[in-house]
């Protein structure tokens, strides 16, 4: 059977989401809307060019239009929506009305149990909603699930990830791979884990730690925003420990803490001059062109450890993934972990492969069909069991 998918937003994650739909997802068509047409044909083009196919097409559609989404799209199987996180709990009603199937990149847990709240309409609808799928939120958490199914009981899950640049400038040390909306979301207010059986917040750039990785070297690390999405609320009850660092090259925290305690991620105006301004709107606008490149060639890691026993004996499982930017397709790591995750739960939707309702992504997506399918997207994940 072949499906129809709409991925709304035709950036840098949306194209790669499209290109690995066109290859993967048994598409018979795949739409790539964005309220600026020029920027969508250009991306439908792009994925007919790499993919050699003809399934990709663009259309204008604004996410902020509930009226002429639900209108558009009643025509597709699967919604992949790849616009900033602010606009997906609108679009998830939307997908719920329109009876399509849908998940998301997420990045702000407090709206994605919004979305999980819709469960019951979901299911009356016949839907599968999906949300926070990505990097991270997304394949940490999907690999977490993965090495838990590779002991006997799980107690403890500890997640490292970030996306860097190959060769880091100062005094930057970064580049932008994502939606800086998204970025500047992680570096404000605080990540909810569990420790101990408990539901516990952590402030933004606490826990700072220098971890060594046995193929990037020194890395920090340290707490961000939205990295875990609802997975301590879910394994509460069944794991002790569950949580997640984010990781830079070493120097960067120190700078990114300083703008967080100037106030620079707050979204308050203040005044200046008598004129009201967002300091993270000025942020923004300062720090983006200081990162932003057109090609971005990173490097991802996401690095799992589980503890519990296997076999009678206590037991520690390590999934390691390291991704490069690949010079045949010109896609980011960044967009190949991003927009292949998503990709991959959206062909999982089609397929019927997860529940209908508004379900969390570490319930619905089963971690070794996951890793099943990224290694043949030749991803490499590595994996070692330790008795």
């Amino acid at each position: 059977m072949s499906y129809s998918y709409i991925i709304l937003g035709a950036g840098r994650q949306g194209t790669a989401a499209a290109y690995d739909l066109a290859l993967f997802g048994d598409a018979e068509r795949v739409t790539l809307a964005d309220m600026n047409l020029t920027q969508a044909e250009r991306a439908a083009r792009h994925v007919n060019r790499l993919t050699g196919l003809n399934l990709a097409d663009a259309i204008t559609l604004d996410a902020r239009d509930l009226c002429a989404t639900v209108s558009t799209l009643s025509e597709y199987h699967v919604l992949l929506s790849a616009v900033p996180y602010y606009f997906n709990l609108d679009l998830t009603r939307a997908a719920i009305e329109a009876g399509v199937s849908m998940c998301d990149l997420g990045g702000n847990t407090d709206l994605v149990r919004q979305q999980h709240a819709l469960d019951a309409e979901a299911r009356q609808a016949g839907v599968r909603i999906i949300p926070d799928c990505g990097m991270g939120p997304g394949m940490g958490n999907t690999l977490a699930v993965y090495a838990m199914g590779l002991l006997d009981a799980c107690e403890h899950i500890y997640i490292l990830d970030g996306g860097l640049p190959q060769e880091p400038q100062l005094p930057w040390n970064y580049q932008a791979s994502f939606s800086i909306e998204g970025l500047t979301n992680e570096y404000y207010g605080g990540l909810t884990v569990l420790r101990d059986g408990e539901l516990v917040s952590l402030p933004v750039f606490s826990e700072m730690e220098i971890i060594q990785h046995p193929v990037l070297g020194p890395l920090e690390a340290f707490v961000a925003a939205g990295g875990l999405s609802t997975a301590p609320w879910t394994f509460q009850g069944k794991l002790k420990t569950f949580q997640l660092k984010i990781v830079r090259y070493p120097g960067t925290y120190a700078h990114l803490k300083a703008y967080a305690d100037l106030g620079l991620y707050d979204l308050e105006p203040v005044l200046v001059n008598g004129a009201p301004v967002v300091p993270r709107h000025l942020f923004h606008a300062l720090y983006e062109p200081k990162v932003r490149a057109e090609v971005v060639k990173d490097v991802c890691m996401i690095r799992v450890l589980a503890l519990g026993s296997k076999n009678g004996h206590p037991a520690e499982v390590t999934i390691d993934l390291v991704d490069r930017y690949d010079p045949l397709t010109g896609f980011s790591s960044m967009e190949r972990t991003t927009g292949w995750h998503a990709s991959i739960v959206a062909a999982m939707i089609a397929r019927g492969e997860t529940p209908i309702g508004a379900v969390p992504l570490e319930i619905a997506v089963p971690g070794d069909r996951f890793v099943q399918e990224a290694k043949l997207r030749g991803f490499k994940i590595s994996e070692e069991i330790k008795i």
